[in-house]
């Protein structure tokens, strides 16, 4: 693992991270079910008449791709603006994925321009980084479309825009991310792209999504970018 892990990093000149899995846990502090709880009322409010499915979903951004989906752009806009405010304050109570601060760091270090790639909002991954003193080692952050879910990844869109911003080519790009959104979105915008695996369940799911690489823990990456930083 470690032989093929430098030899993915070697050839690129830009780290794309995700944001809530690789960098935080977004809503460790103020959990995501709640949020979505609220989201739904936020629909209720509107005099949506909310299926029994989407009442119980525990994933906020769900609740707002759903939203979206359905077409009414004033409700879509009212779940996006309380979506927003939830994620500024769960920034409060976030937890810090372990080696992900060491990450950023050591890719810096190593001379790698740094962007966040993101389907939280702008505002809430912004806070975090100024309040855990990362915002001089990240050069880009690309978040969430506003009142527009269809924009989200694995709409390759946000990627692309982040590949463009640190100036390097897609191929010479890697994306560190959770969920089988960043792999898909990362193969449509043909950027490398390696699955953070922070649960066992999701190994085989990521390799058949075709990660490049899949690792366990973010240590493994952040000691490659040390050695390269001090090659």
């Amino acid at each position: 693992m470690s032989a093929d892990l430098d030899r993915l990093v070697a050839g690129v000149g830009a780290l794309l991270l995700d944001f809530d899995g690789p960098v935080c846990s977004v809503f460790a502090g103020y959990p995501a079910p709640q949020v979505a709880a609220e989201l739904v009322n936020v629909l209720r409010k509107h005099g949506v008449d909310v299926p029994t499915d989407l009442a119980g979903e525990p994933d906020p951004l769900e609740v707002l791709r759903r939203t979206g989906a359905a077409g009414d752009q004033d409700v879509t806009r009212g779940v996006e603006d309380v979506l927003c405010a939830a994620e500024r304050r769960a920034i409060e109570t976030a937890e810090p994925t372990p080696y992900g601060r060491e990450v950023i760091v050591a890719a810096r270090q190593a001379g790698l321009s740094v962007a966040v790639v993101s389907n939280n909002s702008d505002g809430a991954v912004t806070a975090y980084l100024a309040a855990h003193r990362l915002a001089g080692y990240v050069s880009q952050v690309v978040g969430r479309a506003y009142a527009d879910p269809e924009r989200m990844k694995p709409n390759p869109e946000p990627i692309l825009q982040a590949v463009n911003a640190v100036g390097e080519p897609p191929n010479r790009c890697l994306l560190v991310g959770d969920s089988t959104s960043d792999i898909d979105g990362s193969r449509a915008a043909g950027v490398r792209v390696i699955g953070y695996a922070n649960r066992p369940a999701k190994v085989q799911k990521f390799r058949s999504a075709g990660s490049d690489l899949v690792i366990m823990s973010m240590s493994e990456i952040a000691d490659v970018l040390m050695r390269r930083a001090i090659s």
